[in-house]
């Protein structure tokens, strides 16, 4: 637990472009401050010494004379009064130290050197044998180096907000160009990048602005080809199924031709669905809203189900010889008690509750016609969550990878890579009752149910237009 927050922030610090930025700068800053500063030192420390030192020495020599032979007290008090000097005098007849803790201080820190050469620079014997040391006084050299460190530690960190400030403005750029992008990922191309600078950032939120265009101009034209073509498919199915019920019922043609109206069936629900999907990808799609008792309508919609499904296996079974039999599919509606009553497109949910039912029927393993228990089972849900209803539809199938259910409910995406019809449709269903539930205020959800697969579309009570 302790290395979660750490792992955060070095996260975040590893993806902002702007934070490595500013930490480049800082250690920059600091690299060059230490170099100039050790430079500055060791300059000073070497061409100074070596250019004060014969002026020190004179000086000390002057000291050392005015003091007299032998040292005479009185002007070494005299002289630590006018300078801000230290004096030490030990000798056979004189002994005097006008800081006595301070010069003990001084020797012990090795302030005055640790070098033979550095300890006699401020030392001198007289000629009746008498040592005098010199050093500082009561002046405290080391205050100004403290507020220099401060002032420049203040002056470092206000540079250092200055430049968060520089970087973050010449930054702002990126954050238009990551809204942007999100805008035109969701479909939104009515709303350019605004440019600020005429810059790289600049150029480049130019050019994300022209592929926008260029896609939004795309996206249209594949649309307006998609839109005519089902329209122009729609007059030549419809006389080919005309043609194909007014051919003669016979024996030899029986099977024919009820093979015949199923591909026209199946061809006109694709059209269909793709006019559908169309319209309701559109932004401004226009839901006729009706207010709905939604557990009655679904269960309407289960028992056309249920009709059409036995119809189907009656016509299927009618050549099967007298034994055969149909075994119909059980659909049970569980509604939540108190729901209440819902605005919502019936042909749109009618559309999302046959498509859930139909892919639920198609993969739920097939019935035993000999036992009534084994037959198809599917379970539908009506709950109630805060603002939103939920519809769920269950099968008890073999359900499909984890992996594969991010893409279920995309156009044409199929799980089994063969693409047989027997297997399932042509990959539209889903992905319009996905649209259906975005279009009513809500999401699609599917997760596997262990046996089975479940679906769920939620519906805002409340549909902003």
């Amino acid at each position: 637990m302790t290395g979660t927050p750490y792992r955060r922030w070095h996260r975040r610090f590893g993806h902002s472009l702007r934070w490595r930025l500013l930490a480049l700068f800082l250690l920059l800053a600091l690299a060059m401050s230490l170099a100039f500063v050790g430079g500055m030192q060791k300059s000073f420390s070497v061409g100074w010494r070596d250019a004060v030192r014969p002026l020190l020495a004179d000086y000390v020599d002057r000291l050392a004379a005015d003091l007299g032979t032998p040292p005479d007290i009185a002007r070494a008090k005299d002289l630590v009064a006018r300078l801000p000097i230290s004096v030490r005098i030990a000798g056979p007849s004189v002994q005097f130290d006008s800081h006595p803790k301070k010069h003990d201080d001084h020797w012990r820190r090795g302030e005055y050197g640790s070098d033979a050469a550095n300890a006699r620079l401020l030392q001198r014997t007289t000629a009746d044998g008498h040592e005098i040391t010199f050093g500082i006084g009561d002046l405290d050299w080391r205050r100004g180096p403290g507020v220099f460190a401060w002032i420049t530690l203040g002056a470092l960190l206000v540079l250092t907000a200055l430049a968060f400030a520089y970087v973050r403005r010449l930054f702002k750029p990126l954050d238009d160009i990551a809204a942007g992008a999100k805008r035109f990922g969701a479909g939104d191309f009515e709303q350019p990048i605004p440019v600020r600078r005429p810059d790289e950032l600049g150029d480049l939120a130019g050019h994300i602005n022209t592929m926008g265009r260029d896609i939004h101009q795309m996206l249209d034209a594949k649309r307006a080809l998609l839109l005519a073509i089902s329209h122009e498919l729609r007059s030549p199915l419809t006389r080919a199924r005309l043609n194909t019920e007014l051919l003669p019922e016979t024996p030899e043609t029986a099977s024919s031709r009820s093979a015949l109206l199923r591909d026209l069936t199946e061809m006109s629900q694709l059209i269909t669905d793709l006019l559908e999907s169309e319209r309701l990808s559109d932004s401004h799609a226009v839901l006729h809203l009706e207010p709905t008792d939604l557990a009655a309508f679904v269960q309407d919609v289960v028992n056309e189900t249920l009709d059409s499904t036995l119809h189907a296996q009656t016509v299927a079974g009618a050549g099967k010889g007298p034994n055969a039999t149909a075994s119909a599919p059980r659909f049970v509606v569980n509604a939540a008690a108190g729901l209440p009553r819902i605005a919502v497109d019936r042909v749109r949910i009618r559309l999302l509750l046959r498509n859930l039912l139909d892919n639920a029927l198609r993969h739920s393993p097939p019935p035993d016609g000999a036992n009534e228990a084994a037959a198809t089972l599917i379970k539908v849900s009506l709950t109630q969550d805060g603002n939103h209803l939920s519809l769920s539809v269950r099968d008890h199938g073999a359900g499909v990878a984890e992996n594969q259910l991010p893409h279920l409910a995309e156009p044409f995406f199929r799980p089994d890579a063969g693409r047989q019809r027997s297997t399932g449709g042509v990959g539209l269903g889903l992905y319009l009752c996905r649209l259906v539930a975005q279009a009513h205020g809500g999401k699609l959800t599917l997760q596997n149910a262990r046996p089975g697969l479940v679906v769920t579309a939620t519906f805002a009570l409340k549909i902003n237009p």
